[in-house]
């Protein structure tokens, strides 16, 4: 399987500019698609789902030309939207049924099993006759989960899943998508946690402000960042004006003041010292620094 995007647009009728020039391939396996609210990942989600047409630009998903091959490409697609909606009257096993038959799964036996093997995956089998409308926020989350995988598709695109999701249930739905990637499946993760990403994807891509920033494997990310992560003992007016000069990842209480994790291309402070980055503290930086002032 592999999407390729070719010098992607999508300009909206109101003139904002939502992608801008866009070249990505995306094979096999997980893809993080990071960045902050408003940088273009759900137009990009949305154009890749067949659900909005780009402004210019070409995607290939798989031999199929996304303007030319509609029907084809959504038959390979399971898709979580950022803002999941249902038929409220349905109940949880209903509506998952509704989406299996969408899906393709014809026999009513096989969709019975189906919907029994991921209402148990998500955590739903308990309450699978209660209202979908009256789930928790965290649950109708699950169920949104589910209706995208239950049809086994061969691209799976998920846009912010983990929003309203307890640690537990992040954990177990990270944990589902690992498992599905070990297969012919590309799946695309769209989000602005960068935990999300740091802990199961392969590559990702960098969106900021529509722009394509960066691409890669989160290990060439953090190598990027390398130089430029320090933590720092420090109280009063020097933590001040620590804030006002660098990117402050992290603040903890100590006995003289504050441990501070910060990111930064020059560091003005006594006692810092220099420490490996992680994915987090390489996204910050990237963001402050590399778009902000033009390189590392």
């Amino acid at each position: 399987m592999k999407i390729q995007i070719e010098n992607l647009d999508k300009i909206y009728k109101n003139g904002k500019r939502a992608l801008s020039d866009i070249n990505l391939e995306i094979e096999n396996g997980m893809f993080g698609l990071l960045g902050p609210n408003g940088a273009g990942k759900s137009s990009l989600m949305r154009i890749l789902v067949t659900l909005m047409k780009p402004t210019n630009g070409k995607v290939n998903v798989n031999g199929f030309d996304l303007m030319k091959d509609r029907g084809e490409i959504r038959k390979m697609l399971g898709y979580l939207p950022q803002d999941f909606r249902f038929f409220t009257k349905l109940k949880t096993w209903e509506f998952l049924d509704y989406a299996a038959g969408l899906s393709g799964i014809i026999s009513k036996k096989t969709r019975s099993e189906k919907v029994d093997e991921w209402l148990d995956k998500v955590g739903l089998f308990d309450v699978r006759e209660r209202s979908a409308n009256k789930l928790s926020g965290g649950m109708k989350r699950r169920l949104g989960i589910a209706q995208a995988l239950i049809g086994d598709p061969k691209i799976i695109v998920v846009d912010e899943p983990t929003t309203g999701l307890d640690p537990e249930e992040r954990i177990r739905f990270r944990n589902i998508l690992s498992e599905i990637s070990q297969h012919d499946v590309i799946i695309v993760l769209s989000t602005h946690i960068v935990g999300d990403i740091s802990s199961i994807c392969q590559n990702l891509a960098l969106l900021n402000n529509g722009n394509l920033e960066f691409k890669g494997s989160p290990e060439e990310l953090i190598h990027k960042t390398k130089g430029h992560v320090w933590q720092v003992n420090t109280s009063g007016f020097e933590y001040e004006m620590l804030k006002e000069k660098y990117a402050i990842i992290s603040t903890i209480p100590s006995e003289d003041g504050w441990e501070v994790q910060l990111v930064g291309n020059q560091l003005e402070a006594r006692d810092a010292i220099e420490i490996e980055p992680n994915l987090e503290h390489a996204y910050v930086y990237f963001m402050e620094y590399l778009t902000n002032q033009n390189g590392f």
